[in-house]
């Protein structure tokens, strides 16, 4: 079967299974969007006391670490016997394994922030809250953000994964293929989620070009001030 057969045969078979796609596509996007705002809410609050608190630091990084390193498909297999299976256990896997960059990048973002501005908000008689929420986080944004974008577009491919616990997404289709030796279904699986990862990566880098733009005008800001 030639290149242009199988491209035909992946369309028809998008065509012919549309229904079964838009649920599995929606699914695969509730997954990602999920355990991204999970781990946002978890990731930067963390990442702020760590870059502000050294003994914070050294136990939030190892664990950080500790958690990539661990084989996504073990840390999902982990949640079986302990959530079972479905969407939520496909969640809190992938909410782990998307923690590492945007906590990493949380504590690179504030404590990157040029210490002369801070020395100038502090003489303008900020307290440590006002020169975390006026002068550090939004300066730090575009760098946050940035963490923010690299997680979604990992967890984009990560998510195929919660197949193996009935977690549903794209995987149904890119992953069954490959056991059922059907290379349309796997194709139509993997399009559908590259596509999916370059339009979020997308969208992400406009906004965070816009924060850059943004930061960058506050920071010469404060430092006339």
């Amino acid at each position: 079967m030639g290149v242009l057969d199988v491209l035909v045969a992946t369309w028809t078979y998008f065509v012919t299974n549309w229904d079964a796609f838009v649920g599995l596509f929606t699914r695969h996007v509730e997954l990602v969007f999920v355990s991204e705002a999970v781990a946002i809410l978890i990731a930067v609050p963390f990442g702020i006391l760590a870059a502000r608190n050294d003994r914070v630091k050294r136990v939030v990084e190892p664990v950080g670490n500790v958690a990539q390193t661990i084989p996504t498909l073990a840390i999902i297999a982990l949640m079986l016997p302990i959530l079972g299976i479905g969407f939520l256990p496909s969640v809190v896997g992938l909410f782990i394994y998307a923690l590492l960059p945007i906590l990493t990048n949380t504590i690179a973002g504030i404590e990157n922030v040029d210490e002369n501005t801070v020395d100038a908000a502090r003489g303008m008689g900020m307290t440590d809250w006002e020169i975390l929420r006026k002068v550090q986080l939004p300066l730090a944004l575009p760098v946050i953000f940035g963490g923010i974008r690299t997680s979604t577009v990992l967890n984009v491919g990560t998510a195929y994964l919660a197949y193996f616990i009935s977690g549903g997404g794209l995987g149904v289709w890119a992953i069954g293929g490959i056991q059922l030796f059907d290379t349309p279904r796997i194709l139509a699986g993997a399009f559908a989620g590259a596509a999916l990862a370059i339009a979020l990566d997308g969208a992400l880098a406009l906004v965070e070009r816009r924060l850059g733009t943004d930061s960058g005008a506050g920071q010469s800001a404060a430092a006339t001030a």
